[in-house]
């Protein structure tokens, strides 16, 4: 004979006045996170787009000069896609929001930064202003400073890498016209100096110059700027002696001379 069953009593759940308020919790801690990755995600798409159009970019020879046409459709398509990725993040960045993310998106934003500068820079010569970039990111994604200029320590780098090629591809200095040239002419160097245009070396010793003198101390820059600084400074200093050894040994060589051995190893080099 099989043992009698009895029916079982079911204990009904507590209930507790905090599960409704931790259910919130989750429920806002699963959006944060949601939020999070979208935000980082967007931040590394716009990253990649940015250094695509810097390479593109880097095919220039001249500045300034406008860009040619190949370039020009290259990287209109390249800021019309970064543009819909900021404008698909707007919504993740309102209020305090801008400022919970801001480390999520600050890389994305920096690439950003240096791009479009480098790109000002080919076809003006001259810095693009903060004011200048807040306009090209849609409402709603603010730019914040430190981003800014972070973003132009990175544009020396990209300077660095323009000028060394434009002296190993067409023997000059792009922007200032070739100094080798002039130094075999004979002519009168001090009468040339008026007339002569800005070179690459003379911004990027403008730039270094300007960093030198910001006072980072006690900011969010410091830690970041420490880094950037040395490696801005090795920039500045490749193209110095790239410079210094085409102007040297433009006095012992025939007019037209390109350099070839020397800066095809600087530009290995970097």
């Amino acid at each position: 004979m099989p043992p009698p069953t009895f029916p079982q009593m079911t204990a009904a759940a507590p209930t507790s006045p905090f599960t409704s308020m931790f259910s919130a919790f989750r429920a806002e801690l699963d959006e944060h996170h949601d939020r999070r990755e979208r935000v980082i995600k967007a931040s590394r798409d716009i990253t990649a787009l940015s250094k695509k159009m810097i390479f593109s970019l880097q095919r220039a020879r001249e500045v300034p000069a406008p860009l040619p046409s190949s370039i020009v459709g290259d990287i209109t398509t390249r800021l019309a896609n970064i543009n819909e990725l900021f404008s698909s993040i707007v919504p993740d960045l309102q209020g305090p929001n801008a400022w919970r993310y801001q480390r999520q998106v600050s890389s994305g934003v920096q690439e950003f930064v240096e791009a479009v500068s480098f790109q000002h820079y080919l076809t003006t010569q001259c810095l693009i202003t903060l004011e200048d970039m807040q306009r090209l990111v849609p409402e709603g994604v603010q730019l914040m400073e430190d981003d800014y200029l972070l973003g132009l320590y990175d544009l020396v780098g990209e300077l660095m890498r323009f000028a060394i090629t434009g002296m190993a591809t067409g023997g000059k200095l792009p922007g200032g016209g070739s100094r080798s040239d002039e130094l075999q002419s004979g002519g009168d160097i001090e009468a040339l100096k008026g007339a002569r245009k800005r070179d690459v070396v003379q911004d990027l010793r403008e730039l270094r110059m300007r960093f030198e003198g910001m006072d980072t101390r006690g900011g969010s820059l410091g830690r970041d700027v420490e880094k950037k600084m040395e490696v801005m400074r090795t920039c500045v200093e490749k193209v110095e002696n790239a410079a210094y050894g085409m102007i040297i040994r433009g006095r012992e060589r025939p007019k037209g001379w390109v350099p070839e051995e020397r800066i095809q190893e600087v530009v290995e080099s970097y």
